[in-house]
């Protein structure tokens, strides 16, 4: 069996966003007060406070908050702090064991805005789905989760939609066993990704998008000087217009990159080949060119190299990560003969063994290919 994750919009109604947004809140209060509560122990030199303990000091809070007259924890749905509870526990005893790095707290304004939801307790359907006490609301796409056993059902806000974040069980036998040859993939910021069956794929242009991002933040910084000078920190209702279409702006640009990536890997996928076999790049040292930068960004190599590690285990292809020093471009496909210099100005490849004249991104993609050979 596969596990597939799926992530759809989702149309709440009116109320049912006001009670999304209370339990976020609510959630993020369940988690900082168990951070407080294990810094607290450390801090006095106790011992390391179990999952079932914080839940149980949890419990007694909400009924002495439900005994002075603040019953907003029973609002919601229970199981979401209690998640968020083993959240902060995992997060904790992660970080003890090295395994990951200190939790902080979550900030109202800047921290992820979600939510947890009881696998027994949410019900899926064609076009709908129906969460515990929030109720039943529309899905953006139909038939997109298909049957199966449900886990981690999360429920997000990224600022303008809703999300459903779900992964449900899938039968292995639906894999096409049916292999192809293998198949380089050549990165580059000329051509996105050069294969060596001849197939190409181009990067994005969000040139367009980027300078109309730049007019939106340039219009909302002179309020925010009118502001300062004012001496107030209440924004206007045209600032807070601005801030939404920042948000849009930026998300459009994000998607835009994701829908092209996932368009290209997606029908590599569909050829089903036995290996895929890329390139191993530093991307953080890349992007600090200031000439490249941009342009670097739209190609979002990590990206690409994320989507095809998951689709391939999906899919059941094997893909190999070439060494990060392999000579890819310098090695002939045909001979082997090594060049000891080859500048980026040279986009043809001319081999002075053999005289093989190729394009240097191809005869890449091809000495890619051959280490699945």
């Amino acid at each position: 069996m596969i596990i597939k994750g799926f992530k759809v919009k989702i149309h709440p109604n009116k109320e049912q966003q006001i009670l999304m947004n209370k339990t976020f809140g609510c959630a993020r209060f369940a988690y900082n007060w168990t951070l407080n509560k294990q810094l607290e122990a450390f801090k006095n030199g106790e011992k390391f406070i179990s999952e079932g303990e914080l839940r149980k000091q949890f419990t007694e809070l909400k009924k002495d908050m439900k005994f002075k007259g603040e019953e907003w924890l029973y609002e919601i749905p229970n199981n979401a702090t209690k998640q968020a509870i083993k959240d902060c526990f995992r997060a904790y005893k992660n970080f003890f064991n090295k395994k990951a790095k200190k939790p902080r707290f979550k900030s109202r304004k800047h921290s992820k805005l979600s939510l947890y939801n009881d696998t027994y307790k949410i019900k899926v359907f064609e076009d709908k789905v129906q969460l515990e006490v929030i109720g039943t609301m529309n899905l953006a796409e139909k038939n997109r989760i298909p049957k199966g056993k449900i886990y981690n059902p999360r429920i997000s806000f990224d600022g303008i939609n809703y999300w459903l974040s779900i992964n449900v069980e899938i039968d292995e036998n639906q894999i096409n066993k049916n292999k192809t040859k293998p198949i380089g993939l050549d990165f580059g910021i000329k051509t996105l990704i050069t294969c060596s069956n001849e197939m190409n794929f181009n990067r994005i242009n969000t040139r367009k998008e980027n300078k109309k991002l730049k007019r939106l933040q340039r219009k909302a910084s002179r309020h925010y000087t009118k502001m300062y000078k004012n001496k107030t920190t209440e924004k206007s209702k045209n600032l807070l217009k601005l801030e939404k279409s920042i948000l849009k702006q930026h998300q459009k640009i994000t998607n835009m990159r994701l829908n092209n990536i996932h368009q290209a890997t997606t029908k590599l996928i569909k050829l089903n080949p036995s290996h895929i076999v890329i390139e191993d790049l530093n991307t953080s040292n890349l992007i600090k060119n200031k000439h490249l930068s941009e342009k670097i960004a739209d190609c979002s190599f990590y990206e690409i190299r994320r989507q095809l590690e998951y689709k391939c285990e999906w899919n059941n292809i094997k893909l190999i990560i070439a060494n990060r020093w392999y000579p890819s471009s310098k090695v002939c496909s045909s001979c082997g003969n090594k060049k000891e210099k080859l500048s980026l100005s040279e986009r043809t490849y001319k081999c002075e063994c053999c005289n093989l004249k190729i394009d240097r991104d191809f005869n890449a993609s091809i000495n890619l290919m051959n280490l699945a050979m």
